[in-house]
């Protein structure tokens, strides 16, 4: 009896210490694939985390960048420029002439003298000088003025207008742009983390399938399910590329 007894006792014992000896192994499995893990989500957070500038620093060079807008403001001076001329049109009706003629001159003079008259005829080599101010008043350029001035200022607003219309249109595009890779890069981020998460999960179904644990059909359904994250990393990673080089495109800085 005290035989059977101590048999069951270490029938018991050996029982006890091959569980204690398997949760161990999977404990360590365990621990060692979430360790893996966040090595590798860690790693792929730092590695990829983009050094974005300020939105107010990316819209200024957008709009410093900008070759149509830069063409714009160039036309606001060429506005600028007419309307100063269209106020100065008046300026041409008055002014200074000036001629200076030199050459022979035949002079002739009659002297009445009772019935006599006598002629004198004399040559002589001169230079002569004249001078004088003039001023032209045209019926058509004082009433036309008023007019052209006042085209003149509609077109210079225009320009500004224009000119104010595209700066809000480049600063829109620049913010639109700047939130799409700030959330392209947050996806890219949960993504490299659930990229981690299956890789991790991955090695730990493949042991566990070499061991006997789990089943064929888990095993595959663990791998297609690593496939179907990669993938999505890969769309995560294409889209924040495109977000970058659209906002480096548009402002002109570079972004690492």
């Amino acid at each position: 009896m005290w035989s059977f007894i101590m048999t069951q006792i270490k029938f018991k014992m050996k029982n006890f210490i091959e569980i204690a000896f398997i949760i161990f192994i999977g404990l360590s499995t365990i621990l060692k694939g979430y360790s893996q893990n966040s090595t590798i989500s860690n790693q792929m957070e730092d590695s990829d985390k983009l050094l974005i500038p300020d939105l107010e620093v990316l819209i200024d060079s957008a709009l410093v960048n900008n070759g149509m807008l830069n063409y714009r403001i160039d036309e606001i001076e060429v506005k600028k420029g007419n309307l100063k001329s269209k106020r100065r049109n008046w300026t041409r009706n008055f002014g200074l002439q000036a001629d200076t003629r030199y050459g022979t001159f035949d002079n002739f003079s009659n002297n009445v003298s009772g019935a006599n008259t006598s002629t004198l005829a004399s040559t002589t080599t001169q230079t002569n000088y004249g001078i004088g101010l003039y001023l032209k008043i045209p019926v058509f350029d004082l009433f036309n003025r008023k007019s052209d001035i006042k085209q003149a200022k509609a077109e210079l607003s225009q320009a500004k207008n224009l000119v104010k219309f595209q700066e809000d249109e480049i600063k829109e595009t620049v913010i639109r742009y700047y939130e799409d890779l700030i959330l392209s890069q947050n996806l890219f981020q949960i993504q490299a983390i659930n990229l981690g998460d299956a890789r991790a999960n991955k090695e730990m179904a493949e042991k566990e399938f070499r061991n006997g644990i789990i089943p064929f059909y888990e095993y595959v359904r663990i791998l297609d399910i690593t496939s179907g994250i990669a993938r999505e990393y890969e769309k995560a990673k294409s889209r924040l590329l495109l977000s970058k080089k659209l906002l480096e495109n548009l402002t002109g800085v570079k972004i690492y």
